[in-house]
């Protein structure tokens, strides 16, 4: 069974009350919290954490060990140990999508014809689905005059919320790129419409088409300020607007007044806005009086600058209320990095998936040791090799189609050869001198003994094999992408039989660490509302999970509106 939310954020008080018990729930776990599994095996980072716990996991399945961020536990596990899993989970906010009929009252979700759902796959067409209708019900409810799409991307809310719900809409987004095809792709949609009309006898009837707007938002003066010059040009003409060096358009320097006499009412919504732009838009809500209403949808919580962060100049965008700020409570970029996996995610993941997840944070970890002892100089700047393992899977989808015969015998005469050195030459950065044909050969052959796991005629050395292909290979791709060049004297394999021993104790330690990570997103999330509960009676602001967290796992709408 798994544990069930038993507090409430409805008021201030009692979402102080929750972030206070999180914070004490915690703290003795900040050594799981705050590492880095890159540094699993040259810190023995499963040393740190209770023996029981560690032997029992140990001989967990995959599929055991994939429930536990949702909360589940086994009848024979140590009583501390469930206690953890199922006291983790009461703390943590539900993510169930809300029903949104019986929030907001009247509305509905429309699905997105073929011209607007162009270029989107699954998971956004039923973001914007959803988040557009919230959006423009909201935008009635307050009578807004103009919503604004903060980090609009490609444009995806802003063109439905405008064609769709004929809303006046303008998207910012800092990348020039995404303004053009925001714009491109809006005109595509224009003239789709516009025939429609036509050919339904409509001619008199206006389209709303999405203004845009590129700038990188740096601060609430900044977003204030382009609000109001967005809502200061009307015509078509000026519709396309970039904000020179983030502080003049058409040679005019911007302003940021707010206007408590205003008649404007302009709406703030943001799609996974990205780090501190959420934050931002919050902050924003607060000050300016012309925004009626926010919906906040955040992601990459480590891009969040926190408080005592040693970047100069930085906006403190971790923690936000005062009631967090005396908790006295820090998160570090590696939990704040963490706060973003999913338990919905985990618990669908099939056991082939999760065996290979595993294996690939250990080749991570055990290349970690290969830097650390052949190249200490490169560990001082923390090397990021890229996500290697997406690259792996779809390399091995693509192989497996080789049979399974000739995977063994080509095996057998690889593994034979000496440690190969790498040469990576700056114009070819992948290439390597290991044989691309035995590359492929083990790629296949793991791929084929995952998914007939129990076939009895595989043998361990045959396992072992793949186990050292497919690390040197890892190795071969990471230090091309680090631009390091290869040494004589590497030996891959050696570092291979250093940590194998120890290699299985990676699922049950990431793991418990994972399931720490809704409970990381909850305190987060808790500190933006009680930021908005801190600003009085004035406003209203609740936390909802408006998408589906299987298909969107930061699914957690932070919406306010003034009373």
């Amino acid at each position: 069974m798994s544990g069930h939310c038993k507090y409430s954020c409805d008021t201030a008080t009692q979402t102080l009350e929750w972030i206070k018990a999180i914070v004490d729930f915690v703290k003795p776990f900040t050594f799981l919290i705050n590492a880095h599994v890159v540094n699993f095996f040259t810190d023995r980072h499963w040393e740190a954490v209770d023996k029981d716990w560690i032997d029992c996991l140990r001989r967990e399945s995959i599929e055991n060990l994939l429930l536990i961020p949702s909360g589940v536990v086994q009848d024979h596990w140590p009583d501390s140990l469930k206690e953890f899993v199922l006291t983790l989970r009461s703390l943590v906010f539900p993510r169930k999508q809300a029903n949104l009929q019986m929030v907001f009252p009247g509305l509905q979700v429309i699905s997105l014809n073929s011209v607007l759902a162009q270029g989107m796959n699954q998971k956004k067409r039923h973001e914007v689905e959803v988040l557009s209708a919230v959006v423009s019900t909201i935008a009635n409810d307050v009578r807004a005059h103009t919503i604004v799409d903060v980090g609009a991307g490609q444009g995806y809310l802003a063109q439905v919320v405008s064609f769709q719900y004929q809303h006046s809409v303008v998207a910012i987004d800092a990348c020039s790129h995404h303004g053009k095809v925001t714009d491109s792709r809006a005109e595509r949609i224009r003239k789709h419409y516009a025939a429609q009309m036509r050919k339904f006898g409509l001619v008199n009837k206006s389209l709303n088409v999405p203004k845009t707007i590129t700038c990188r938002v740096m601060s609430m003066n900044m977003l204030k300020a382009l609000t109001s010059l967005s809502l200061d040009r009307d015509d078509v003409e000026q519709s396309k607007l970039i904000v020179q060096n983030n502080r003049e358009v058409d040679g005019r320097k911007l302003q940021s007044p707010c206007n408590a006499d205003s008649e404007t009412s302009l709406v703030l919504a943001g799609l996974h806005a990205c780090g501190d732009l959420s934050v931002t838009m919050l902050k924003t809500f607060t000050e300016c009086k012309e925004v009626k209403a926010v919906v906040s949808i955040g992601c990459c919580y480590n891009l969040l600058s926190e408080e005592g962060s040693d970047i100069a100049g930085s906006l403190c965008s971790f923690p936000m209320s005062y009631g967090v700020k005396s908790a006295d409570f820090s998160l570090r970029k590696n939990s704040r990095d963490l706060a973003c996996q999913s338990a919905e995610r985990w618990r669908i993941l099939e056991r082939d998936a999760g065996v290979h997840n595993f294996e690939l944070h250990a080749f991570r970890a055990a290349f970690q040791m290969v830097l650390s002892k052949y190249y200490p100089e490169a560990i001082i700047t923390s090397p990021s090799v890229g996500r290697q393992g997406k690259a792996l899977r779809r390399q091995q989808q693509r192989r497996i189609l080789g049979s399974h015969l000739h995977c063994e015998e080509h095996t057998r005469v690889c593994f034979v050869r000496k440690d190969p050195g790498i040469a990576c030459s700056s114009s070819e950065p992948t290439e390597s001198k290991l044989d691309d044909r035995s590359v492929a050969v083990s790629d296949v052959t793991a791929i084929s003994r995952r998914n007939s796991f129990n076939n009895s005629t595989r043998s361990e050395s045959s396992d072992a094999v793949d186990k050292y292909l497919l690390f040197g290979k890892f190795c071969h791709s990471g230090l091309c992408r680090l631009g390091l060049k290869a040494l004589d004297n590497l030996n891959f394999y050696g570092i291979w039989d250093e940590v194998e021993p120890f290699a299985d104790l990676i699922g049950p330690y990431w793991s418990l660490r994972a399931a720490l990570g809704p409970l990381l997103e909850t305190f987060i999330l808790l500190d933006r509302l009680l930021f908005l509960q801190e600003q009085g009676s004035s406003m209203e602001a609740v936390m909802l999970p408006i998408f589906d967290p299987v298909l969107s796992p930061r699914n957690v709408a932070i919406i306010a509106k003034r009373k």
